[in-house]
């Protein structure tokens, strides 16, 4: 009802836009759709949804169980709350090739603005893990190939991920990206680099390719600043979990005071209020659509 106005075409469009603006697009991390307003509200670029943070909240770990159809459908969730840009982690494709170019179908019809797809094997597991294999730069040519031909829509933005950093080393890690680029990527997805030294020889090694950096918590990377990406050249930040992270360490903490103290008033001053809640919802705005909604003082 209350929800963006603007059409995933026009978000598409100026997503692509945004990314050879030469600023730096910021998207945090939802894995529900209140955050995604937020992010709007708070005057952020864009909006990331993790596969991390969605198999997570779905208790179940990152190792490709989630499946195409809930992906799609969280894609959908967020993307419909916000005249913000959407991109969605697609993991490996959720199959062969030609799942790939599904896939890219399926995430237009659900509204998202683009996507990035991994050169990992199934089964997959998170970026900055140990022990990650890849699958051939063959192979992957042929998923990011399938995925260009799947699309309708041609602002809908195709990003390739390499996660051959650990096994393969730097160097052909780069060789596996100015591959994918050839093969029809929009953008790259260097993930787990190991140095800002690093992240400067991807940006020197690809000059006009628009690049993506994931600052995650715990994990191989530096937590680069905002500024420091900048400079380096990036096009594009994620923080994929810190949401995720925080919410969960918040409740812990605060579930674990109240076996103590027998309520939750000491957390009160942590909680977002209900009026701050029924604000970023939009609540009043329904009584447009029935007088009787929106009827009392909070």
């Amino acid at each position: 009802m209350l929800f963006q106005k603007t059409q995933p075409t026009a978000k598409r469009a100026k997503f692509r836009a945004d990314l050879k603006s030469g600023k730096l697009l910021r998207f945090p991390g939802a894995f529900f759709p209140l955050l995604a307003m937020h992010f709007e509200k708070a005057g952020f670029e864009g909006v990331y949804v993790s596969g991390g943070a969605l198999s997570a909240a779905l208790g179940l770990p990152d190792i490709g169980l989630t499946t195409l159809t809930e992906v799609a459908t969280t894609g959908n969730q967020v993307a419909r709350v916000t005249e913000l840009p959407v991109l969605i982690d697609a993991d490996t494709g959720f199959g062969e090739a030609m799942s790939a170019a599904r896939t890219i179908q399926l995430l237009e019809d659900a509204g998202v603005s683009g996507c990035h797809i991994e050169d990992q094997v199934m089964p997959k597991r998170c970026g900055h893990l140990d022990n990650k294999s890849v699958v051939s730069t063959d192979e992957m040519v042929q998923r990011i190939r399938a995925a260009v031909a799947g699309r309708r829509d041609p602002n809908f933005v195709i990003m390739a991920r390499t996660d051959a950093r650990a096994s393969e080393g730097l160097e052909q890690s780069i060789d596996r990206m100015k591959a994918y680029v050839d093969a029809g990527a929009d953008a790259i997805f260097p993930e787990a680099m190991k140095s800002e030294q690093e992240f400067e020889a991807v940006r020197k090694a690809l000059p006009n390719t628009p690049l993506l950096a994931n600052i995650t918590e715990f994990g191989k990377s530096r937590l680069l600043t905002v500024k420091e990406l900048e400079n380096i050249g990036f096009n594009l930040v994620i923080w994929p979990v810190s949401t995720l992270r925080l919410a969960m360490g918040a409740a812990i903490e605060a579930f674990d005071r109240l076996k103590e103290e027998g309520n939750l008033e000491s957390s009160l001053g942590k909680m977002q209020t209900r009026k701050d809640l029924y604000d970023l919802l939009q609540y009043e705005r329904y009584n447009d659509f029935d007088q009787n909604l929106f009827n009392f003082k909070v």
